[in-house]
């Protein structure tokens, strides 16, 4: 009897199992402990989105630096043309003088009109790049936060030294590295607002950035009304970026997801209790994080990381799964930004006030980010894309039969549906983000993003070139790209409150159990 006193326990098993350490992936623990979108949230969406704004200042600066400004002859000209193009040299001149825009610097007018094109080539093709290179930086050893402070510190300083080019040719060269920054700032700064939140407010909160970019035009129209010259305007445009780099990102936290997939759990835990404890929440000391493929990186060399956790557009396409997801998704993003991006040019090109119109323009995107922010509460991302795609296609097909019609009620036609064309386009355009950032798991999701926003760089190229075919080609253009567009959204999977995967694997053994529960339906 004494010796099996002596032997037994001194609590129950169940008692010494009572704070055994339970892991959980980010999403369970944002939904059970932290909070979905609570006031860290809020917080730290509000305070990087601020981005986007800058994103805007630096897109859409061209527009009123590259203007053709207002002209008028001189006592040489007898008579007056309509056209400065149709007088000799000396027989106009600026009425505000050269130094205006760099159109009326460098005689980028009449025949050397071309040149303002290539200015804006030259800034999405850096913007093309760029996406792909933060891309990488951001999933790799660089980070969000410090990618992102590289970009914004970047975008400041060749901001201004455009605002110095002495020539056509360093301007030119400067936009392009211009591009190469911006590229990067609104796929870091999306991605590190929409990681922390949880699944079911993702969606909602991931459109709502986009009304940054918005204000960021309406912005920059209030900042060239009062600029002097186009050399005044890119200083004062850029300031921004270098307050935001030097104030604002040194208190902006980067993403726990991202120090998960490093390895660094001890890091990751310490943003997941900022989060609780700000939200007014606790998470106990026994709950940790871990990867959603349940095992920790392995490290060889003591620096040499697992495979599965590389991370690099190679990756993805090794994968049948991502590869399949990256192929449709680049080519909805491809055909997308060609309407968007050409639907605009045709809006600009009306004779309207250009300040007025730019922010008239921002102002009627705004409903579409509401309406498609509201609809994903009740609808998956796959229908809304194919759905917007395809009204666009439709409003855009209907434009190219009334387009040669003539008489005011058709014009008016013919405007309306380019206008309602941009409204769904916008739609697609910015879900597309929230959708990406769904589709590709934690390790890969930032590279997989930059390769959808190179694509759309690539449309934002393609774009003015469909415009100058003139008649009713553009139109029917936009209107093929709406409708292949939506065709392609059929073949993407519906991610509508799914975790937010970490890895390749924790993300193929979801699609194979998926798969299975599928075939054991239909067979019952």
């Amino acid at each position: 009897m004494a010796s099996s006193e002596v032997t037994s326990p001194l609590l129950s098993p169940s008692s010494s199992n009572a704070y055994e350490e339970e892991a959980m992936g980010v999403d369970d623990m944002l939904r059970r402990y932290a909070g979905e979108f609570g006031p860290w949230q809020l917080r730290n969406f509000m305070l990087t989105s601020i981005a986007w704004a800058l994103n805007a200042l630096h897109t859409m600066v061209i527009v009123f630096a590259d203007r053709e400004p207002a002209w008028k002859c001189t006592a040489r000209a007898s008579p007056c043309a309509q056209t400065m193009c149709a007088l000799e040299p000396g027989a106009w001149e600026w009425s505000a003088g050269p130094g205006e825009s760099t159109a009326a610097e460098w005689g980028l007018v009449c025949a050397f009109k071309y040149k303002v094109g290539l200015v804006q080539s030259a800034f999405f093709a850096g913007s093309m790049v760029g996406a792909g290179i933060c891309g990488h930086l951001s999933d790799n050893f660089l980070g969000r936060k410090r990618t992102l402070t590289l970009v914004s510190a970047m975008n400041a300083i060749s901001g201004m030294l455009t605002a110095l080019s002495p020539s056509y040719e360093a301007y030119i060269a400067l936009r392009f590295i211009t591009g190469l920054s911006t590229g990067g700032v609104g796929l870091c700064a999306f991605v590190l607002a929409t990681e922390p939140i949880g699944p079911t407010k993702r969606g909602v909160v991931g459109m709502s950035t986009f009304y940054f970019f918005s204000i960021g035009t309406i912005l920059l129209s209030i900042l060239a009304y009062i600029s002097p010259s186009w050399r005044a305007l890119y200083i004062i445009s850029s300031i921004p970026s270098l307050l935001f780099t030097i104030i604002i990102i040194p208190f902006i936290s980067d993403s726990p997801r991202w120090y998960l997939v490093r390895n660094k759990t001890s890091e990751a835990m310490n943003i997941m209790r900022s989060i609780a404890e700000y939200n007014g929440k606790h998470i106990p000391q026994h709950i940790t994080l871990t990867l959603d493929d349940h095992h920790k990186v392995i490290q060889k060399n003591n620096n040499e990381k697992n495979m599965e956790h590389s991370s690099s557009i190679i990756t993805v396409l090794q994968s049948p799964i991502t590869r399949s997801r990256l192929v449709s998704v680049t080519a909805i993003n491809l055909l997308s930004s060609i309407v968007y991006y050409g639907l605009s040019l045709n809006v600009v090109n009306l004779k309207t006030n250009l300040y007025l119109g730019v922010i008239l323009n921002a102002v009627a995107e705004a409903p579409a980010y509401a309406l498609t922010g509201n609809a994903l509460r009740w609808y998956g991302r796959k229908p809304l894309t194919i759905g917007t795609m395809w009204l666009s296609g439709v409003l855009c097909g209907v434009g190219s039969l009334v387009i040669m019609v003539e008489g005011g009620v058709w014009r008016l036609m013919r405007m309306v549906c380019g206008v309602m064309g941009i409204f769904a386009m916008a739609a697609t355009f910015d879900l597309l983000y929230v959708y990406t950032a769904e589709l590709f798991p934690t390790v890969v999701r930032n590279a997989a993003l930059g390769c959808v926003t190179q694509a759309g760089q690539m449309g934002a190229i393609v774009a003015p070139l469909v415009v100058v075919l003139g008649g009713q080609w553009p139109f029917t253009v936009f209107a093929a790209c709406g409708l292949l567009g939506g065709v392609l959204g059929f073949y993407l999977p519906e991610t509508w409150n799914q975790p937010l995967y970490d890895t390749m694997a924790g993300m193929e053994k979801a699609q194979i159990k998926g798969e299975v529960v599928k075939m054991e339906s239909e067979s019952v």
